[in-house]
């Protein structure tokens, strides 16, 4: 029998997978990646026809949700018609990540193309500090992105602040008063340790999520809600606003046990979990059967066995995994 769905040892179903289109960027935020960084060769990235191979034979194991993700999406050249060939799969849910700086121009051909919501990255709203975590942004071109998205008619817009103590930890309340002002929800993420950086010490820079709820409710109160993105993050309510704030807690509250996602990396590496090195090479085997999908289907099926029970971050700053977050996707 022909399997649709993706199960993993420990009994979870698999249903949503982040396609890293480029590892390129036009920022380099402090987190994410080193200040000089070595780019790959376009040999060894993944054709656009290729992540929609990828994409498409996911969708055939039962994939319901897909998120584009980076580097920055939108300066892969051609994204649109990615986006355009993936918004005809019938997707539950079709997102994108990222940093914005793009949106002024392509909020709406985005929209058109079919894609359904953003993520976008704003972990500051001063724009001196802005420009020191991203090294090269703009926070004005980003306040624009955001704007033009909302004009474009995306329903599903989300803010993304990587919280960092003694960074940007006192920006928690002016950010969830700009989120309420725009009437888009908001997720803090506590900063996980992938590559080396050299910018601030991980392990002093961490703030909880425990910290961050209890920075708001000083303001507001916050109330747990059920629902669910289908990704990491848990929700709460404020009784005055329609918004939702989100929490990923990868260090304080370990949210393995439900875990229902993998990565694939612009160079096709398909990581079963973003906090181990469990990976499956399916650029080789693209590139090895390009007429027919069905090695493709089998090897993602088997790589269900690697997929670990659960990632192990330390929060004392050791890194753990080697490869920066731009080669991984948000």
């Amino acid at each position: 029998m022909s399997q649709s769905k993706l199960t993993d040892r420990f009994g979870r179903t698999v249903n949503y997978v982040r396609l890293s289109v480029t590892d390129r960027c036009d920022f380099r935020c402090v987190y994410c990646m080193a200040e000089e960084m070595t780019f790959l060769p376009r040999q060894q990235v993944l054709t656009l026809e290729e992540i929609a191979r990828v994409a498409k034979t996911f969708v055939s194991l039962g994939t319901e949700k897909i998120r584009l993700t980076g580097g920055e999406p939108l300066v892969r050249k051609d994204i649109l018609e990615l986006v355009r060939e993936i918004g005809t799969y019938g997707l539950r849910d079709f997102a994108m990540t990222t940093n914005g700086s793009q949106l002024p121009t392509m909020a709406e051909p985005l929209h058109k193309a079919g894609l359904k919501r953003l993520n976008i990255s704003l972990d500051s709203l001063d724009p001196e500090k802005f420009a020191n975590i991203t090294r090269t942004g703009k926070l004005s071109r980003v306040l624009d992105g955001i704007d033009a998205a909302k004009e474009a008619g995306f329903k599903g817009i989300k803010l993304n602040t990587v919280v960092m103590k003694g960074g940007n930890d006192h920006e928690v309340p002016d950010l969830i008063e700009f989120a309420r002002r725009k009437n888009v929800d908001i997720t803090f993420i506590e900063e996980m340790p992938l590559g080396e950086i050299s910018e601030h010490d991980r392990g002093q820079s961490l703030c909880s999520s425990d910290e961050v709820r209890s920075i708001i409710r000083r303001h507001h109160e916050l109330n747990p809600t059920p629902e669910d993105s289908g990704g990491p993050a848990r929700y709460y309510r404020m009784p005055d606003s329609t918004i939702k704030v989100g929490f990923i807690s990868p260090h304080s509250h370990n949210f393995c046990s439900t875990c229902n996602r993998v990565r694939v990396t612009v160079e096709g590496r398909l990581l079963l979990c973003l906090g181990n090195e469990h990976s499956v090479d399916l650029r080789r085997v693209l590139r090895g059967h390009p007429v027919t999908d069905d090695k493709l289907r089998q090897t993602i099926i088997d790589s269900m066995d690697l997929k670990p029970e659960r990632h192990h971050f330390s929060s004392n700053g050791d890194v753990q995994i080697l490869r920066f977050m731009n080669m991984t996707g948000g």
